[in-house]
């Protein structure tokens, strides 16, 4: 299959927010983030065409997406130079089954081959490819892997639930604001929601965000889980209350280790996920998703409010008919706004920051941090 442009992607139509159209953008925050303690040491090399080593690729495969992003090293971060990204629900009916069907894999494998095709035409150096929930949960998970290592010639390593935790806050903390001595960020995931309390300020841009960690958790409830078990097509304000009230049960132990949370001066929510980039869009109005306008975006506690219940008021035709939303999200994103209510209930909070950044941004800070591509004279 021909490579696809970074230009080319971004102007391919889809109904995934979080899609490629940040191909050409550049991620800073001073020197690099920390890794938590090193459980991605070594990693796949390869050299490209041009002999080139310095360009990165990070893959998250979920239980609803799939997602790879190919960036090379500045000097304070990295910039995107490639990105796809394609809903594959491969969890969908793992609820019943506790297996991967074949539809879903068949549907995975070919996305993945597309991405080890722009991997190998962006002479990536090193890459990390990981799984998620849907691989933890599927009795035949380590089977999936074997096929994709077989078929297509990419090794996915299935992380624990804490590895994710810790990525996605790596991913993401750059944006929470410097002034607040309390963050608890949240990743809204296809099967699972990962969500930590990071406390006392932030020390410099450099400081290691994980170190911050006070409790972490990741609730075994994600927008297609929550979607499949209540359903998604017609959300009734007494199913979505049904929803928020599951994942209200399901997050009290972490509430209770994090009670103190909101308390603490300028302490804010910071969201990365389809369902808040979704409210994001819904709130400024895009015509179409617009990255540069969601990612880093401040929203108050009664404009979320009023997202939620505007997209509440409509119908799943209306729904699959906004291009910020799109037809394969049409009947989760209720239930993505299900789980954000929940949390917001536990830790209210005049502030929402949006993140369209995550798992893949942690795993190229670490894989760069590791390589030492910022130590003084080593940056080219």
């Amino acid at each position: 299959m021909r490579d696809e442009s970074a230009a080319a992607v971004s102007a391919r139509p889809t109904a995934d927010p979080q899609t490629a159209r940040e191909g050409s953008r550049t991620v800073t925050g001073g020197r690099p983030i920390e890794s938590y303690p090193p459980r991605y040491d070594g990693g796949r090399h390869e050299t490209g065409r041009h002999g080139r080593r310095d360009a990165y690729a990070a893959l998250d495969l979920g239980t609803n997406n799939c997602r790879l992003l190919i960036a090379e090293p500045t000097p304070n971060g990295f910039r995107v130079i490639d990105a796809f990204s394609r809903i594959v629900r491969l969890g969908e009916g793992l609820g019943n089954s506790n297996r991967l069907t074949e539809a879903a894999i068949e549907r995975t494998v070919e996305a993945l081959r597309i991405c080890r095709g722009k991997m190998k035409s962006r002479a990536v150096a090193r890459s990390k490819v990981i799984a998620t929930e849907a691989c933890r949960l599927a009795v035949n998970g380590a089977e999936f892997v074997e096929r994709v290592r077989a078929e297509v010639g990419l090794d996915l390593e299935i992380v624990d639930r804490q590895t994710e935790a810790y990525l996605a806050v790596t991913g993401c903390a750059a944006l929470a604001d410097p002034r607040a001595e309390s963050v608890v960020i949240f990743d809204i995931g296809g099967g699972s929601t990962e969500i930590a309390w990071l406390d006392g300020a932030a020390a410099n841009p450099s400081t290691d965000p994980t170190l911050r960690i006070r409790a972490w958790d990741s609730l075994p409830v994600g927008v297609v889980t929550l979607a499949e078990r209540h359903g998604g097509t017609e959300v009734t304000r007494r199913t979505f209350e049904g929803m928020v009230e599951e994942v209200g049960d399901l997050i009290s132990p972490f509430a209770i280790r994090a009670a103190a949370a909101a308390t603490a001066p300028y302490f804010h929510l910071l969201g990365t996920s389809g369902t808040v980039t979704t409210l994001a869009a819904m709130h400024l109005r895009l015509a179409r998703y617009e990255r540069r306008r969601v990612d880093g975006l401040w929203m108050n506690d009664g404009e979320v409010s009023d997202a939620i219940e505007d997209l509440l008021d409509t119908r799943l035709e209306q729904r699959a008919d906004n291009p910020c939303i799109g037809r394969d999200r049409a009947d989760l994103v209720l239930a993505g706004c299900a789980i954000l209510e929940a949390i917001r209930r536990v830790f209210p909070s005049e502030r929402l920051r949006i993140a369209d950044r995550g798992l893949r941004e942690g795993l190229l800070m670490n894989m760069m941090r590791e390589d030492g591509v910022w130590r003084r004279g080593r940056y080219r």
